[in-house]
């Protein structure tokens, strides 16, 4: 189901909510961006101001590009579990999609559930052709999620540009690659 939003779908899942980010979202993005565990893969703790910057980049990304990464909301409970969802900023090695979610919503199912139904509207209505992950090196869970959305390591490689300048691995599958094993 896919429900009207002021800067783009609410898409639904049967346990999520997905919907650009929200100013209310910003007290748990805060949480998020100083967990070390969670910001290790995400170029380091940041601290209120620049979680604050961060949510308000992909809110305005939402306004330039038409996407943006989404807040993942779960249902029962409302709270912010963590964003996902197209990325593609300036002197990025691709477009990609990305997943980032709280510590405690790890191995329970919620990055390939809410995966699964934004690589659909990224193929389906934003025509991606490629679904591309821009993963470190000792990213293993990253590398675990795209394998389950079956991504494989591609032979080339990209560096993320500053702050981060971080050489990625590029995962990724074609759109037809993804559309062949979705049920």
């Amino acid at each position: 189901m896919i429900r009207p939003h002021p800067l783009g779908p609410t898409l639904e899942t049967e346990r999520l909510l997905l919907r650009p980010p929200a100013a209310e979202d910003f007290e748990a993005w805060a949480a998020f961006a100083a967990d070390e565990r969670v910001a290790q893969a995400l170029g380091g703790v940041q601290s209120r101001p620049m979680a604050w910057r961060n949510m308000c980049t992909m809110i305005g990304a939402w306004a330039v590009n038409g996407f943006s990464m989404f807040s993942v909301i779960e249902k029962a409970t409302g709270r912010w579990l963590g964003r996902l969802g197209p990325w593609r900023p300036e002197g990025w090695p691709c477009g990609e999609f990305a997943c980032s979610l709280v510590a405690d919503a790890w191995g329970k199912g919620y990055a390939l559930e809410a995966s699964s139904v934004v690589i659909d509207w990224m193929c389906d209505t934003l025509g991606w052709t490629e679904i591309l992950h821009c993963i470190e090196h000792e990213n293993f869970r990253a590398q675990s999620l795209a394998r389950r959305l079956g991504a494989k390591r591609l032979p080339r490689e990209g560096v993320l540009p500053e702050p981060f300048g971080t050489q990625v691995e590029i995962w990724g599958q074609t759109r037809e690659e993804w559309r062949a094993r979705r049920p």
